[in-house]
């Protein structure tokens, strides 16, 4: 069993003009490009093997990231099953010139373990992560009715 706390992983991102978009804020692309990096880490920590992106499952933006700021990325492992486990990953931007920090938005991410080795059980040790964790049950299961539904989509 592994601590949730031990899943979690923090990095920095300072923003520039080449990674706006036309609103003169963070260019989606690159929001999600970052985020699926930073959350592979926590899955990676947790599973400590070869792991795929099963999806991005939602991508919530609260509010723009701008020129100058930095955003920060906080991501824990909240939910595991035989093979694949839930990501949580937080977007804090900061405005550096004052300080001043708030939620730019947050995502839940799956990933899927290469093996047949079922992965370990999650100790949740901290209060965020079990509030988060507690939805997890919920999620797994509009995911797996998003996955039936994707396999009626045709491909002409």
């Amino acid at each position: 069993m592994l601590k949730q706390s031990l899943t979690k992983s923090i990095a920095s991102h300072r923003i520039f003009e080449g990674q706006m978009n036309e609103h003169d804020s963070l260019f989606g692309g690159q929001t999600l490009s970052w985020l699926d990096e930073s959350a592979s880490i926590a899955a990676h920590r947790f599973a400590r093997r070869q792991l795929v992106t099963g999806s991005v499952d939602s991508m919530v933006y609260a509010n723009p990231v701008l020129i100058g700021n930095a955003l920060i990325y906080t991501r824990f492992v909240t939910g595991v099953g035989t093979k694949s486990m839930e990501v949580f990953t937080k977007l804090v931007g900061e405005d550096l010139d004052t300080g001043e920090r708030y939620l730019a938005g947050y995502a839940f991410s799956t990933f899927v373990s290469t093996t047949t080795v079922p992965l370990p059980s999650l100790e949740y040790d901290e209060a965020e992560g079990q509030a988060i964790a507690a939805g997890y049950t919920k999620r797994r299961a509009i995911n797996r009715q998003r996955r039936q539904e994707a396999q009626l989509i045709s491909l002409d």
